[in-house]
This record gives structure tokens, sequence and C-alpha cells, in this order.
């Protein structure tokens, strides 16, 4: 229910009030009594779904765009309502990367855009076009023999570009309630369209869905549907791009009361979050929710993206952790490493926690790139000096740019996950080749010896996370770490006793069963999950194979339709129905099922092939009956 809560009494009574609001207003004979219920209303609407209260005019009624500038039942507001008082910040971030992050394709966009591209890609023999049509962006994937007929051709509208051009932007298509990542993105650099990153490790074509963990961090207000896996609400976005109450907080109360004629000291109003009157920590959480990865990311038991307020620890609603490096394996990856490289730095290490995000970066001003050189070399001098820089001014000057601060000690770096593309590398380095300091491999803490947790809560760096969420980081790593296989189960054997009513801990326990050969077992440990909730696609299709194991074949289907429901698109869920329903022999089902499949996944040479045969020996002969 986040800040609002559902009381119908309540609702009832604010929802009077807003009808009448014009008349309520002309009966108000004080100032100081108007302003009182104002604020009192703004106290009312944070219990309630809010679905109307998006911008108030001057006058205190509802401005005509209100509805498309609000998250329903969010206390969200939108940028521009905050441009009504703020209009040069917002006009200044709105040219920022963050502030053109996200963008709809309409005829005007389509103008400033390389519209027209054709890609081959060899491995699988696959054509990739874009091209503009009707004021429309569209890609599409095809196939064609040998005689250039088209085996299969799937086109799809691209609604969305994610991006701001720095690096390169891509395309987000929409298949009825779910959102996916166009097969194609452009590249700044070469001035060109290539497959969008992660493409080259497989082919997803139109079926690699936009995940909540991903989009928060490109776009304003995203409506992702919990564990959804790339459905979304309608409509998908409440806010297109990075906005104000992403670094500020949900600005409805705020609002009201700057409505009430500004009551109070507007500078310091509680209701909003001033990212520059936080502990610095606190202030880092707000950039590190998506400027730092981690090894893993572990959402808290019952929280979503969307749950993290500005102000309030990261930590509350996910832990960012990391494998602790070693000399052997020294920290390699820059990619949206930016706290963690920042914190190795000497210039971190001896600021005595003064240095932290905002020390050099503005979020609401981003210098262009003739200015970038000079506008960081300010930044520096707040802490060195000239004479503080080992280089002779004359081999500076003669850099390019000259002088530069940054382009020596922060230099920027190729991201090897996404082509083409390049980050500033935020361990600030005396020497080019310095080596990382001792304290690098030295952060793991007595209480949790195996990972770095990068977000503690301020002042409880020795309190590791939960051991639920600890049992799904080594979930997830023991799959590219084996040692911490043992650490997983060992700790599973521990949340089996302490904490058996958790659905996480009974479907890791049936996964562990099934793993072991113990089908029986696991089958009575994912009943038990999916019976507490919420449903799991996981243990939708554990249950299904482990009644599969027990020579249950047809009692497993329905669960793994189940499965299915939930997360439509997964192709591997998909391809075991038709292989479930041949075993049963129900070869009329596997037959539609397969035709279903291809109509999802058309670039699917071998379900083709196998639809091919299964008609071979489904349709009789000429000349004889079924």
């Amino acid at each position: 229910m986040g800040w609002f809560g559902g009381n119908r009494r309540l609702r009832s009574r604010v929802g009077k009030l807003r009808t009448a609001n014009p008349r309520f207003q002309q009966k108000v004979r004080s100032i100081d009594l108007y302003r009182s219920l104002l604020i009192l209303a703004a106290f009312i609407l944070m219990y309630l779904p809010i679905d109307f209260v998006a911008s108030l005019g001057q006058d205190g009624t509802i401005a005509a765009h209100a509805t498309q500038s609000i998250t329903t039942s969010s206390g969200y507001v939108g940028s521009k309502v905050c441009a009504q008082c703020h209009q040069r910040i917002y006009d200044q971030f709105s040219r920022t990367g963050m502030g053109r992050s996200m963008t709809q394709v309409t005829p005007a966009l389509l103008e400033t855009l390389p519209a027209k591209a054709s890609f081959h890609q060899k491995n699988p023999d696959r054509d990739f076009e874009v091209f503009a049509q009707d004021g429309k962006l569209y890609q599409s994937e095809y196939e064609a023999d040998a005689n250039g007929k088209e085996i299969f051709r799937d086109t799809h509208e691209v609604e969305w570009i994610i991006g701001s051009g720095a690096n390169g932007f891509g395309g987000v298509v929409r298949k009825g309630d779910y959102l996916f990542q166009a097969p194609l993105s452009f590249y700044s650099k070469p001035h060109s369209w290539a497959l969008s990153p992660g493409y080259e490790f497989g082919n997803y074509g139109f079926n690699r869905p936009i995940l909540a963990g991903c989009i928060y961090c490109h776009s304003g207000q995203p409506r992702p549907v919990s564990n959804g896996n790339g459905r979304f609400k309608e409509p998908p976005f409440s806010e297109m791009a990075i906005g104000c109450e992403n670094c500020h907080g949900p600005g409805i109360t705020h609002t009201l009361k700057m409505r009430a004629r500004k009551a109070g000291n507007v500078e310091n109003d509680p209701s909003i979050i001033n990212p520059a009157h936080l502990a610095l920590a606190l202030s880092d959480n707000i950039c590190m929710s998506c400027h730092q990865t981690g090894d893993v990311r572990v959402l808290k038991p019952g929280k979503d993206y969307g749950d993290f307020l500005p102000g309030a620890p990261l930590e509350n609603t996910l832990s960012i952790l990391m494998i602790p490096p070693n000399r052997e394996s020294p920290p390699q990856s820059d990619h949206l490493e930016h706290y963690y490289s920042m914190t190795l730095s000497q210039c971190y290490r001896k600021s005595g926690g003064r240095l932290g995000c905002t020390t050099c970066h503005d979020p609401h001003f981003e210098p262009s790139h003739e200015e970038a050189s000079g506008y960081f070399n300010k930044k520096c001098m707040a802490c060195h000096t000239e004479k503080s820089c080992g280089a002779s001014l004359e081999i500076r000057r003669h850099k390019n740019p000259p002088n530069d601060c940054a382009g020596c000690h922060m230099p920027k770096r190729d991201v090897h996950v996404i082509s083409h593309s390049s980050l500033t590398n935020h361990r600030i380095l005396k020497q080019v080749d310095e080596p990382f300091p001792d304290a690098a491999f030295h952060q793991a803490t007595q209480a949790l010896p195996d990972l770095i947790h990068l977000n503690p809560i301020p002042g409880h760096k020795d309190t590791p996370p939960p051991p639920l969420t600890l049992l799904q980081a080594y979930g997830e790593l023991m799959e590219k770490k084996p040692e911490y296989l043992g650490r997983y189960l060992a700790l599973l054997g521990q949340l089996e006793r302490t904490e058996p009513g958790s659905a996480l801990v009974q479907a890791a326990l049936g996964r562990r069963d099934l793993r072991l050969g113990k089908f029986q077992e696991a089958v009575v440990h994912l009943q038990s999950a999916l019976r507490i909730g919420p449903p799991q696609t996981a243990a939708y299709a554990d249950l299904a194979e482990s009644l599969v194991r027990l020579d249950r074949a047809e009692e497993a289907i329905p669960w793994l339709e189940k499965a299915i429901e939930l997360d439509p698109f997964n192709s591997t869920l998909q391809r075991t129905r038709v292989l479930r329903l041949i075993e049963v022999k129900r070869y009329a089902d596997a037959r539609a099922a397969m035709q279903r499949y291809l109509e999802r996944f058309p670039e699917d040479s071998f379900m083709r092939q196998m639809l091919a045969r299964a008609d071979q020996i489904t349709v009789p002969a000429r000349g004889e009956h079924p």
C-alpha cells in the first residue's frame, strides 16, 4: 500500500471535499483556517489511493493535466508539477542525461533519429531491420532461405527509447501487458545500429523482458507488476524520464503545503527530501540505488524497487553485496560500480567521510563536453591546488583538453558488457598504474566474512543482512561461484528450523530436494511454498518437474500451465509444455502448443521443424482414411 492506505470513510470524506472544493473555498473566511484545512487534507490524503491530485492550480483547483502526472496510490505528482515553482531547475535538469533517460517515440522524435538500418547476425543466421513508417518506429527480425524467400518475419513497433544518447539508446516494444527490449540498439560512437546489450550471448528476438530492477533506473515512474517478469500496469509509465521525485521523494504533501500560500519554512519542509540536507551516507544511498550494482542485489521480502524512498536507508529495500576481491583477482569492472570505485580512491579515504557523490556531481546540471574539463577542475580545486599535481604545467597544457584533472586521474574505460560504450573510472588515480590499496582486500567483516555489504544502514557497518537476504544472495552467486554452494545449503538448513513458514525457504527446500533426487519431499515443500504464497513461477515449474520424476506427468501439466500463466514469454517453460504433452501422448494438444509457441517465438527453427514433422504424422496421406 506504500504511503497510502485504503480507508473508505476517509476516502469518501475527501471525495466530498474535492467535489465541493470551489464552494468550500468561498466559505472560508480566514486565511489561517484555509491553510489549516489544506494541510489537514494533505494529512488525510497520505492514507488514500490518490488518482486525481497531480497538479493543483494557483487557486487550488485541479489542473487539466493532473491525471497524466501522478502514479495511482503513490503520492508522486510528477516533475511538471515541481516545475511550477522550480522552473529554472526543471529546465536545467531536463537537459541532463537523467532528464533525458527515456522518451516516447513520436513523429517529431523520428526526425532526429537515424531510423533506417539493417543488420545481419551470423550465428544464428538472422537479419534485422529498423525503419520508420507513418510516424512510428519499427524493428523486424526475419530469416530467408537460400532462394531469398522469407521463412519468418517478426515486426514490432518501438514505442519508447531508453537512453540519452551519450553512449547510445535502445528500444522498448509492447506485447499486450508486457514490455520487451528490442533486438537492435543505436550506438553513438560508430553512429550505427547493432545488437542490443546481451544479444551477443544469444538471440532473444523480441522476448527479452524489461525487468523492474532495470527500468526503475532508466525511467521516472514505471509501473511494473510485482513478480510479473516484464508485465506492466496500464499505462506502463506515469513519468517517462527520471524526474524530481526520484531523488526528492513523493511530492504530494509538499505540493499541498506550498499551495497553502507557502506556509512554513520552504527550505526545511520535512515533507520533501533535499539530499543536500541528508547525512552523506543517506545522500549517497540515493545515487547507489542505480549507480552501484555489486555482484548481487537482493530485495528484502515483500519489497519492490519502487519501495525505496529518498532519505531512508537503501538497505531497508535491498542489499547490495559483492564478492571480496583478492590480489590475484582485483576489482575489474567499472560498469555501474561508481560508488565502490570511489571508496577505493585516495581522495575518498583521506577525506574523513566528507567526499560523496554530490561533492563533484550536481544532479540538476550536466556540463557540455566543452565545459566538462573546466567544470570538474573547479571541483578538484576545492581540495587541491595547482601545486598538488606532479606533472608540469607545460605537460598539462599539451593535453587535449589542456590541464584536465579528470582526464588524467579519472580516465574513461570501455564497458566490456556494452559494445561501443565507455564510462568514467571513479577510482580517482594518482598514477595510471596505481595499485589497489590494501583496504580493498580487507573489506569483509567478522559477521560477514564471505561478502562485502556495500550499503549497510549508516552506523551499522558490522550488522550483516538478514539470513533470508543472504540465502538469496548465495543462491544467485553459487551458479558462477561454486564455493558459495556449501554456505547456501548450510544457511538453508538453519532457516528450515528457524523460518519454516517462509514461502521463500520452502521453495528453496523444494529445489534442494529436487536436485538431490528426493522427489516426494520436494513436492511437499513446493506445495507448501505455493500454499503460503505469493505464487512463484520457479516453484510451479519445480513442482511440475518433481511430479514428472515421480512418473506423474499428467498431474504435472496443470502446474506447468500455472507457471506459464505467470511467465508467458518464457520459452523454456513453453518448450517443456510441448515435451510433456508428447510424453503423455496428448498429440493434438502438443501440436496446438507448438503452434502457439511459434506465434510467440517465430525465430525458433527447431520448433518449426518439430511442427512440420507433427503435420506429416497427423495429416493422413491422400486416398487414405484418418
